[in-house]
């Protein structure tokens, strides 16, 4: 989401998370749910956090998450909403507490953001390298007899460069009962550590700080997480910007059109197809090397041009990539081949073109609609949507 500061300066909201499970689990029992609300330009962010772990404290944190932002989506209050899924989720009856924890973010187009918390450890927001402390108004609910419930709200207009860094319980109380960490690692240990990694790191995405952050808590539990662990990232940065250009355009005549288009952009540069990569180093008079790095039996190999940041394999390739995008498990999958550059680039950019060429080739046409041509142009919206709906990059698509 594309945002104006008070210089009006554009800033891009990244939104990120990472996670893992409880030691001998095989689901997470904290959930992060993110939307974008295309009609008034806002996100909304939930981390819910079941009580347990495994598939029951899924289901509840799921609930919760889906609650929460369908509710914000419709314009209802962020803290009556707060109040709506605490007396909807039932009470544990031996410890009396409610079944799931929460943090909601609610950010609109002029930067306002909105947080309401119950249960989850604070959420940190650093400001030039600072810990920044904002006034919260409490709010009791009296519904349960046995507990005293209370939410916090707060409120902020984001500055170009925030970070608001939000965990579940297994981050702040990672290590605990180990010697060095007896009573856990501790709120202010988690800011301590997350001011200091950005000082070290100025330009860290939102992915790659949440990553940080749940690695160090891995580590504090001898990596057996005694809990779910989960954290966000929301930045407010200025755009990072990506182009792929993939398939031959349809007439010669705009070949140079996408030599020029390329050359010209200001961001990550990548090509896919062996095809295009030709007409690209023809038009701007480079060689194109084939890598010999990072061979993978299973994914055709990369090529190398001056200027162009990533060369792959066409169609294959990005069959990959949507496969592992649709599924989810990239993090878990480590194999350093096109697939994973490609991937990464993708979570590390705000604001992605793509274009697509829509020349037949002869050799797959059949009567209705060129083969490859087809399934490129299918694979590459159903890429968009996902880098839309479930990372809220911006995407622009132009086929020529």
């Amino acid at each position: 989401m594309i945002l104006k500061d008070d210089t009006r300066e554009s800033f891009f909201v990244e939104v990120d998370y990472h996670q893992g499970y409880k030691y001998k689990q095989s689901v997470n029992g904290d959930v992060f749910h993110q939307h974008k609300v295309k009609e008034d330009n806002r996100i909304i962010t939930v981390l819910s956090d079941g009580l347990g772990s495994g598939i029951k404290a899924n289901v509840l944190a799921t609930l919760t998450s889906t609650m929460a932002v369908n509710f914000i989506s419709n314009s209802r209050d962020i803290t009556k909403t707060a109040e709506v899924i605490m007396k909807t989720l039932p009470v544990c009856k031996v410890r009396k507490i409610s079944y799931s924890t929460f943090t909601i973010i609610d950010i609109d187009n002029n930067g306002l953001v909105k947080i309401i918390e119950y249960d989850n450890p604070p959420y940190i927001l650093v400001r030039d390298n600072k810990i920044i402390e904002i006034q919260k108004q409490v709010r009791k609910l009296n519904y349960n007899k046995h507990k005293e419930n209370i939410l916090y709200y707060s409120e902020f207009t984001a500055q170009l460069g925030d970070r608001i860094v939000f965990f579940s319980d297994g981050v702040s109380q990672s290590g605990m009962g180990m010697k060095n960490s007896p009573l856990g690692w501790g709120q202010e240990n988690v800011k301590e550590f997350v001011v200091k990694y950005i000082k070290q790191n100025g330009e860290i995405s939102a992915r790659e700080l949440a990553k940080s952050v749940t690695n160090k808590a891995f580590f504090n539990d001898g990596y057996k997480p005694k809990d779910d662990i989960t954290c966000g990232v929301i930045y407010f940065r200025k755009p990072r910007k990506t182009i792929v250009v993939t398939g031959p355009p349809v007439s010669k005549e705009k070949d140079s059109e996408i030599a020029r288009m390329l050359e010209n952009f200001n961001g990550k540069k990548i090509i896919c197809g062996g095809t295009t990569a030709k007409i690209i180093a023809r038009e701007l008079e480079r060689k194109v090397f084939v890598s010999i790095k990072d061979h993978d039996p299973d994914i055709p190999p990369m090529s190398e041009m001056e200027g162009i940041d990533l060369i792959t394999e066409g169609t294959i390739t990005i069959g990959k990539i949507l496969e592992l995008l649709e599924a989810d498990n990239y993090n878990e999958y480590t194999r350093n081949n096109a697939v994973t550059k490609v991937i990464n680039l993708f979570l590390d950019s705000d604001i992605i073109h793509f274009v697509v060429g829509t020349k037949i080739n002869d050799a797959h046409q059949d009567p209705n609609i060129p083969t490859e041509l087809g399934i490129r142009r299918n694979l590459i919206k159903n890429i968009v949507k996902l880098l839309e709906e479930k990372h809220l990059k911006e995407t622009k698509l132009k086929f020529i």
